[in-house]
């Protein structure tokens, strides 16, 4: 048994997040942290809001709350939606959280007792509309690089180029938005990333061949490019503060530290919030410190393109710089973006779809399966409801929830109320058998080389090999002229179903759930079907009881259709 530390990208705590933040990190981080668990591995899944930064302080402003206690309402809002997708997470943290602060204020500490932070005099921008000195997030204006008129200070979303908020053309506050701005002197720390390079592209090279090329790729061209000494600090009120102890007049100015540097060390932050809950029994440093076992953990963490320099050079630089043994990661599955309908999801154009909007209209199931068998791993992916209508309705409602109610409900209706027993195997039996032992092994294969689309595929393999068995042995003519050999076709096909519930949970855990619980079976403890269960299929013995269920997918009709297109966007003109 492998001990596995997962995570996936902090979601930010300004506001719900799309379909494609979910399908980016939070999502595949779930179902594969639900698969190892299944396959009896010890695992670990943290996540956490990011609640540091700009935003959060200009989310909070708009609100008209104190920004911790907009921090808190968010977390919790957040959480609910996480709950209702059930992410399974083994703790969702805060950054704000003391743990963090602490372990943050260790690190950096550390950095500079090794002689890889520097306090430097910086020209910053000034706003004297606002009295204060503007963060990079509070300076917006025009990418230099693509154009993009809503460019932030620190980074353009558009193209994604790493930006200072003195190479914006025509800068605004983001605060007041007045254009009245200065540029004055002012202290902050910065992380020596240069002297650091050297250490992480061999880092790199040791463990980056292994990582998909979209992830590789990235982390290589910052490094092909240089890294650059990058300012750590901030002029924020809301942040993991600058210790004292180390640089008191820092502290007295109230910096606080740069978000993306005190982010990623949340992932250990999280996880000692969530042993400090149970010191007794949890070891937070034997997931993190390989020197107390962290060095046996095997480490992936998820996230989409943007987020990908952070976590495979500048969080690496740091781990680096602090010369302590903490785990880094060691498989990076990195995703490209969810488009709606080619464009970009927007909450103020009020396009595109957000979680908790989502889980308003349908069920987690239906969005769960449909974003991982269209996640973005190759390229951009495009959501339309043509294709999520046509995903649900073909895969889910008809060849799934089609299967499940027609068998039991046809043996119910000629049986009775328990499996029927029925002649025993035969031929067609035998080759299902090795078909569905051969789509499993198949299945496992790409779940664990983190292929999703290729995963699911294998699933909606192992879910028609059940319609084209039923229709082969059509048991409502069968049961004309052979009874018993209708009896065998339901017995199979009712343990197809409850194959099906145990190897479809990572996938759609609820309607798993309800397939499972239509059998009573007393000592159903199965975690994973092994091949040769998948050949035999006879998990649910003759005579065991069981219930129909309700309907697992309803069709998406096209009323219904029309209706999500008119609230929440279709087509662009």
């Amino acid at each position: 048994m492998a001990r596995h530390l997962i995570t996936s990208a902090l979601p930010y705590i300004n506001g719900i997040k799309h379909l494609g933040n979910m399908v980016g990190s939070m999502l595949p981080a779930d179902v594969y942290s639900r698969y190892l668990r299944q396959r009896g591995h010890d695992v670990l899944y943290i996540c956490a809001t990011d609640e540091h930064g700009t935003p959060a302080e200009l989310a909070a402003k708009e609100r008209g709350l104190p920004v911790a206690e907009f921090c808190a309402q968010a977390h919790d809002a957040q959480k609910a939606v996480y709950d209702g997708f059930e992410l399974a997470f083994d703790y969702f943290g805060r950054s704000s959280s003391p743990q963090n602060r602490e372990i943050t204020q260790h690190f950096a500490r550390r950095l500079n007792e090794n002689g890889f932070i520097e306090e430097r005099a910086i020209r910053q921008v000034y706003s004297p509309t606002d009295g204060r000195f503007l963060p990079d997030r509070y300076v917006e204006g025009t990418c230099p690089h693509c154009g993009y008129d809503k460019a932030r200070g620190d980074q353009c979303e558009n193209c994604t180029r790493v930006l200072d908020p003195t190479d914006l053309i025509n800068p605004r506050s983001a605060i007041s938005g007045s254009t009245d701005l200065e540029v004055r002197e002012t202290k902050h720390l910065f992380l020596l990333q240069s002297k650091l390079q050297h250490e992480v592209e061999a880092w790199i090279d040791e463990v980056g061949d292994e990582w998909p090329q979209l992830a590789s790729s990235i982390a290589r061209k910052w490094l092909t490019e240089g890294l650059h000494d990058r300012a750590i600090t901030r002029d924020l009120d809301w942040g993991v503060p600058v210790p004292a102890d180390t640089w008191p007049e820092l502290a007295a100015e109230g910096k606080v530290f740069y978000v993306w540097f005190d982010a990623p060390i949340e992932y250990i932050g999280a996880t000692k919030e969530w042993s400090d809950q149970d010191p007794d029994n949890r070891d937070w440093k034997s997931w993190w410190y390989e020197p107390d076992g962290a060095a046996d953990v095997r480490y992936t963490e998820f996230m989409a393109k943007d987020n990908v320099p952070f976590h495979t050079v500048m969080f690496p630089a740091t781990e680096l710089g602090i010369r302590e043994p903490w785990k880094k990661v060691d498989y990076v599955k990195a995703f490209n973006w969810l488009t709606y309908y080619g464009g970009k999801f927007s909450t103020s154009q009020k396009r595109g779809v957000f979680t908790d909007h989502a889980l308003e209209i349908l069920p987690a199931d239906y969005w769960r399966y449909f974003l991982i068998a269209n996640a973005p791993e190759s390229d951009d992916s495009s959501f339309t409801w043509e294709h999520f209508t046509t995903t649900v309705n073909k895969d889910l409602a008809d060849t799934l929830g089609n299967f499940v109610n027609r068998v039991l409900s046809f043996s119910k209706k000629r049986f009775g109320e328990e499996v029927p027993a029925g002649a025993a195997a035969g031929e067609p039996e035998a080759k299902l058998g090795e078909e569905i032992a051969s789509l499993l092994a198949e299945y496992e294969t790409q779940m664990e080389a983190l292929q999703f689309r290729k995963a699911a595929a294998a699933l909606r393999a192992l879910w028609s090999a059940g319609n084209s068995y039923l229709e082969e042995k059509a048991p409502w003519l069968e049961i004309k002229t052979d009874p018993e050999g209708a009896a065998l076709t339901l017995r199979t096909a009712m343990n197809l179903i409850h194959l099906y519930s145990v190897v479809s949970e990572p996938f759609i855990p609820a309607s798993s759930a309800a397939m499972r619980a239509a059998f009573a079976l007393p000592t159903d403890t199965a975690k994973w079907v092994t091949a040769d269960e998948a050949r035999t299929l006879s998990s649910v013995p003759a005579g065991t009881p069981f219930t129909v269920p309700p309907v697992l997918f309803a069709k998406i009709t096209d009323e219904d259709l029309e209706s999500y297109k008119e609230r929440f966007g279709g087509a662009p003109e």
